[in-house]
């Protein structure tokens, strides 16, 4: 299979339609919006758009890399978000790093060499990886002990370019990356912290993100939450008895975890220990929808807000046959401020995404019915026990008061990968799908194409075909964007590279 194709230039039929007054065009204006259904009525919606600012980003954290590029959510809020302008709208440059490994966690540090958290298909053994930024080429890796799927999944980049991540061993490692007297590369282990003496026999660490104290959270699939001091080795711990199986978020005073059960928001005693600031149970449904990896909510919590970006928390839960979107106020305790079904243009709706949020916007992606190649160890049969793909995003938007929330519209999209929006060019980037998309088709006939995605319609504006089968599936991962607007996005089997052309 040839590794590259020519690229080519989104092209719109017809002449453009003219602009409101307001400077938007109305989405019934749009010959390129039929496969998007606007649900507020047109002169309402011109104004809402004309009044909507995305962002701001989530406060820097303190422990990370710049946000954008911090870890798989992009920042320890999980917005998914970027400052970052990326490729746009027209034609790209390509090309794939072949790694032999699914890459969820694409990062770029301070010093412009993307870092990645990778998986082998044979073995899955979590591997690191350097990447030139000039080219994509691998210029280091590093294997590690495997333990627990998604131990090999969540990782963030440090404040120091080090990607902190753990083994299957219960180690908390920072990872550098350093040249050698010879001038070449290596990755090596610079800081171990043992975490095994407070994991339960058999429990695995899944999710972690870092405090403004130095402090690094974690959880397992067991429910542990815990604090690590990697300057002391101190280790406290809260156990909730409710499996984990995403990643944790991280704001100012506040630290988010998304059980099987609940949404908790935590914070710590004095000696580090995790409290329980409130507890907020969702409805979980009848069982793993398909298109999902684990029972319960399939999303990482995620911060946002107009003012600061930490105002609100939100999550999706799993309620059949449509699943809500929860948001809930931080300093307002468990009672959600929105809780409405999303996504429901189509029979069904489920996520195992992280939804994107910014300002007073929420964006959720339907993976109901996605085909994964392999399920984690121990996930239960699917309720029903199989369905088609059928894609969809939609946005979701609070108030001016913020209580209280509307669908603004819902996209036919079909996305593979979780999308990303940028800041810098007011943009949603992602990988798109087409063909056929059942457990056989979607490793070998079906199409992924790099996407581009209006934010204020939901409509594809800009896309390039990378190609078919398994070596261009991004089995619903997230993209990264560096400074210079180069977008990384991990595949089945490595990582893109897309350039404006």
């Amino acid at each position: 299979m040839p590794l590259g194709v020519p690229s080519f230039r989104s092209r719109r039929k017809g002449p453009a339609p003219p602009p409101t007054a307001a400077g938007l065009r109305l989405p019934e204006q749009d010959p390129a919006l039929p496969r998007t259904r606007l649900l507020l009525p047109a002169l309402a919606l011109a104004a809402a758009l004309a009044a909507t600012a995305f962002g701001p980003l989530p406060p820097q954290n303190p422990a990370t890399a710049p946000n954008g590029n911090a870890g798989m959510h992009g920042d320890s809020a999980s917005s998914d978000t970027t400052p970052y302008a990326g490729p746009g709208t027209g034609a790209v440059n390509w090309s794939r790093t072949a790694l032999a490994s699914a890459c969820p966690t694409v990062t770029v540090g301070r010093d412009g060499y993307p870092v990645a958290l990778c998986t082998t298909i044979f073995g899955q053994t979590p591997t690191v990886h350097l990447l030139d930024p000039a080219n994509g080429n691998d210029l280091a890796s590093l294997e590690l002990p495997k333990g627990a799927l998604f131990g090999g999944v969540y990782a963030y980049l440090d404040q120091d370019d080090r990607l902190v991540g753990v083994d299957g061993n219960d180690n908390l490692l920072r990872i550098g990356h350093h040249r050698n007297s010879g001038g070449s590369w290596q990755l090596t282990i610079d800081q171990s912290t043992p975490l095994a003496a407070a994991i339960p026999s058999g429990d695995n660490i899944v999710g972690l993100s870092p405090g403004w104290d130095g402090k690094v959270w974690f959880a397992t699939g067991g429910g542990v939450i815990g604090t690590a001091d990697t300057a002391t080795g101190t280790v406290r711990t809260l156990a909730t008895g409710e499996g984990v199986a995403n990643s944790i978020s991280t704001v100012p005073g506040h630290t988010a975890v998304a059980t099987d059960h609940a949404l908790y928001l935590l914070g710590q005693a004095a000696d580090g220990t995790p409290t329980v600031q409130w507890r907020a149970p969702y409805d979980r449904g009848p069982g793993r929808k398909p298109g999902q990896l684990s029972w319960g909510t399939g999303a990482t919590p995620s911060f946002f807000g107009p003012g600061d970006g930490t105002e609100y928390v939100t999550i999706t839960d799993n309620a059949a046959p449509h699943e809500n979107l929860l948001v809930y106020k931080v300093d307002a305790g468990p009672t959600p401020v929105c809780a409405t079904p999303v996504l429901t243009k189509w029979a069904a709706s489920g996520t195992e995404d992280a939804v994107i949020a910014s300002g007073r916007s929420v964006f959720v992606t339907n993976t109901y019915g996605y085909p994964y190649p392999a399920l984690p160890e121990g996930a239960p049969a699917s309720v029903p026990s199989s369905a088609s793909y059928q894609g969809g995003l939609a946005r979701i938007d609070l108030n001016a008061t913020g209580t209280g929330c509307a669908t603004v519209w819902e996209s036919d999209v079909k996305s593979a990968a979780l999308p990303r929006l940028s800041l810098g060019d007011n943009l949603i980037y992602t990988v798109t799908v087409s063909g056929p998309t059942d457990s056989v088709g979607a490793q070998t006939f079906a199409t992924y194409s790099h996407a581009v995605i209006d934010p204020n319609t939901g409509a594809k504006v800009g896309g390039t075909a990378f190609g078919i089968g398994l070596l261009y599936n991004p089995l619903q991962m997230t993209g990264t964007t560096a400074p210079n607007g180069t977008l990384y996005q991990g595949t089945e089997t490595g990582v893109l590279r897309i350039t404006k052309k």
